[in-house]
């Protein structure tokens, strides 16, 4: 018995319909595009307070008074944002405090 092929016509098919998006989600996205990072400096059991408060004045040029005031919101609150900016300048802003032994992240910034 011998196999026989035949050849059948494709028939092109339409391409999908695309989905776009409500505006409502389109001025969100902007939104959230337009919001600044920041760098979180967090409370931790190592470093000394007069320690932090000179790591945000030779970091960031902070004052010895601005220095203080943060070093204490880290100390009382457990956190406090100690810098803002564009991703890569928090992202480079959190190497340096890791370098110098603090515990810091980033996020976009709260509304």
């Amino acid at each position: 018995m011998a196999l026989r092929t035949t050849t059948v016509p494709t028939a092109r098919v339409p391409a999908a319909p695309q989905a776009t998006p409500q505006t409502a989600e389109v001025e969100e996205v902007d939104e959230a595009q337009d919001r600044p990072w920041v760098t979180i400096v967090w409370d931790d059991p190592v470093n000394l307070m007069h320690y932090v408060a000179y790591i945000f004045q030779k970091l960031f040029g902070y004052s010895k008074a601005k220095a203080t005031e943060l070093m204490m919101k880290v100390h009382q609150e457990g956190k406090a944002v100690v810098s803002s900016g564009s991703r890569d300048k928090m992202e480079q802003d959190v190497r340096r405090l890791h370098a110098a032994g603090l515990w810091a992240t980033m996020q976009r910034e709260d509304q």
